[in-house]
Formats: C-alpha cells, sequence, structure tokens
C-alpha cells in the first residue's frame, strides 16, 4: 500500500484534531513522517495457517513467563498526549524483552523499558509530542537516529517543546546529548553536576510496518509470531470502562488514541473472543491498567491501524561507569537473526 493510501486511512480514522470538547485526538502525522512501511522480512500471515493459531494466546503467559514490560501512566507528573509513544515503545520493549530470554537466558529477569522522555525531546518532526503522534512515526524516527536510549538515561516528564502544561515551560526538552542520556551524581552545594552519558544502553529497529487491512488472521499472526502491537483506538467510549469486554459494535471506530495489544483470549460463559490491551493510563484505570475489546467487527477502530517493529541491537551488558558518568565503553549487543523466526514460530504452534 503506497504513503497517501495509509495516511488517507489514518487520517479519516483519526477524524479531526479533537474528537470532543474536552479530549485532544493525540494521533497525528508529523510532516517528517514520510515512510510508513520498511521491512523485507516474509509477513507473519503469508506462513501460518490461520486454522494453526490458538483460541488463547498471551506474551504475559508463555509457557508461565511473562514478557510484557511495566505499566505506564502518560498523565504524570502532568497531561501529555503521548500515547503514541507509549503504546510503540512498549510493544518493542516487550519484543525485545522475548529476544533477550532466548538469547541470554541468564539476563533475561530485567525488562527494556524505553526512553518515552528521548522521543518527545528529540523526535517532535518525526514522532509527535505531547499534542499528537503516531506510533509509525516513533518507529521510523528510531529507524532513522539508529537508536532510542533505556529510560535510565531519560526518565518521562510529560513535557514537549511546544506543551506548558504544568512545569513544561522551566523543562529543556531540546534535542542534545544531555537530553539522550544524563546522570546527576550529587547535590550541587557538594559540587556535584550532572553530565552527558555517552555511549548507553539502547535498542535499534531493523524493521517496522503497519497492518491496515483489519484482517484478524493477520493481526494474530504478527502477534503471536513476533510479540506485542501497537493499535489505534476511539478512547471516548472506555474513558469509564468497567473491567467488562466491550463488544458494542456501534460505537464510532474514529481513532484518537493509541495502545498495545498483547495478546486474545475467550471468555467462556459467552464463547466471545477478545483482545488483550495495554493502556497508558496508570494501574488505577480498567483491569489494572488493561482492557478488552471483541475480535473481529474492528469495534472502537482496535483493528484499523496497527503498528509493529523488530528490534535491531539492544545492549545486553555493560562495562561499568563511575556513579559521575565518567569513564563508559560500549556494551555487548544482540544481533537479531530473523531468518529463525519462521523455525521458532512454526516449533511454538507445534508445542501447542
Amino acid at each position: 500500500m503506497n504513503l497517501s493510501k495509509v495516511l488517507q486511512i489514518i487520517l479519516a480514522l483519526s477524524a479531526s484534531s479533537v474528537v470532543k470538547a474536552d479530549r485532544l485526538n493525540e494521533i497525528k502525522i508529523m510532516e517528517g513522517h514520510t515512510v510508513q512501511n520498511d521491512f523485507y522480512s516474509p509477513q507473519p500471515h503469508t506462513y501460518i495457517d490461520p486454522e494453526a493459531l490458538p483460541d488463547k494466546f498471551s506474551w504475559g503467559n508463555i509457557e508461565g513467563v511473562s514478557y510484557l514490560t511495566k505499566n505506564l501512566n502518560q498523565h504524570i507528573p502532568q497531561y501529555c498526549g503521548s500515547c503514541w509513544a507509549h503504546g510503540s515503545l512498549s510493544a518493542l520493549g516487550d519484543r525485545i524483552k522475548y529476544q533477550k530470554d532466548k538469547a541470554f537466558p541468564q539476563n533475561s529477569a530485567v525488562d527494556v523499558n524505553l526512553s518515552i522522555q528521548f522521543i518527545l525531546n528529540c523526535g517532535g518532526d518525526v514522532a509527535g509530542s505531547c499534542y499528537g503522534g503516531s506510533a509509525s512515526g516513533t518507529y521510523e524516527f528510531i529507524k532513522q537516529v539508529g537508536y532510542v536510549p533505556f529510560d535510565t538515561c531519560q526518565q518521562y516528564l510529560a513535557c514537549s517543546s511546544d506543551s506548558k502544561e504544568g512545569f513544561c515551560a522551566h523543562v529543556d526538552t531540546t534535542c542534545n546529548k544531555m537530553n539522550t542520556c544524563r546522570t546527576c551524581n550529587t547535590f550541587s552545594q557538594y559540587g556535584g553536576e550532572c553530565v552527558e552519558i555517552e555511549p548507553f544502553p539502547m535498542t535499534s529497529i531493523d524493521e517496522y510496518g503497519v497492518i491496515t487491512s483489519k484482517d484478524v488472521h493477520e493481526i494474530k499472526s504478527e502477534i503471536f509470531s513476533r510479540g506485542p502491537v501497537a493499535a489505534n483506538v476511539n478512547a471516548n467510549p472506555i474513558i469509564d470502562y468497567d473491567g467488562s469486554i466491550f463488544t458494542d459494535d456501534t460505537a464510532s471506530k474514529f481513532t484518537d488514541h493509541v495502545v498495545s495489544i498483547v495478546g486474545w483470549d475467550v471468555d467462556e460463559s459467552t464463547n466471545t473472543q477478545y483482545w488483550i490491551i495495554r493502556n497508558s493510563w496508570g494501574e488505577y484505570w480498567g483491569d489494572m491498567g488493561y482492557f478488552y475489546i471483541e475480535v473481529g467487527k474492528n469495534i472502537l477502530g482496535i483493528e484499523s491501524i496497527i503498528t509493529w517493529a523488530t528490534p535491531g541491537t539492544f545492549t545486553v551488558a555493560n562495562k561499568p561507569c563511575a556513579e559521575n558518568g565518567a569513564n563508559c565503553s560500549d556494551g555487548n549487543e544482540k544481533i537479531v537473526d530473523h531468518t529463525q523466526v519462521i523455525e521458532e514460530v512454526q516449533a511454538r504452534l507445534a508445542r501447542l
């Protein structure tokens, strides 16, 4: 599908910039985002039989192990419409966690949480800001610059250069080395200072793409084979979500929010299959931060725009630096071999 067609679909499904008077549409295609698809590998739905996929599957329980990274809240310490960065980076972090476990099982217990603030600091022209962005723009930006740091480099502030919410007017979000990875060794009154860290723990992206077919088999195959995905959704009907499976197919499919789908399940009492979806509104909301939408009807537009990325290299070990950031040097990185994906997926299907 060509770029203009993808843009038309995204813009149409996102409707106007403001869906309701009191709610910003957080999906926005930035002028610098020009490549929605950048991949070369065979797509999972081309080598997976629809009948082979299980009725239930979740990256939160793969043979008793969860490969899901931590839940997040985009709305603190002040409001920021960065769902697009949260959904995309959470899904990418999940995928890295699984790849780490396969390649380095002795180092698999540690999550890889990626720096959303770095994207806000440096990716405004391609990815987005607190006033909206896109999952595919996030992935294109990371592919362009070659990395995204771990979040211990740059903690989430919920600020971008165009935001004046809360303390944002007093925060420097300039894209520079200090706002890519930093540390501060002690109070300034004791001679402490904040310094940039380089090199730093990071990951890169090998491939990324957007699924616009609304085809459940294509979406499930991507999730089953390579990990959670980012998904656009109409968030207005779930603001007061009660924890049940959302099944109202008359609700608007115009999307204004980005989340991540981590699997699917079946309600045994109604035989309703539903997507398992992680939001970025904190664990006080929904079912500990998750919600559920019936599969196959594109309810709330959940199947309309699915965005995925595969990790390229990622840091798995480092040469220890001093607390003040001195004497840092490159760590060891793992390059993911995508030629093994098909064989591994077939093996997992055979174990079902």
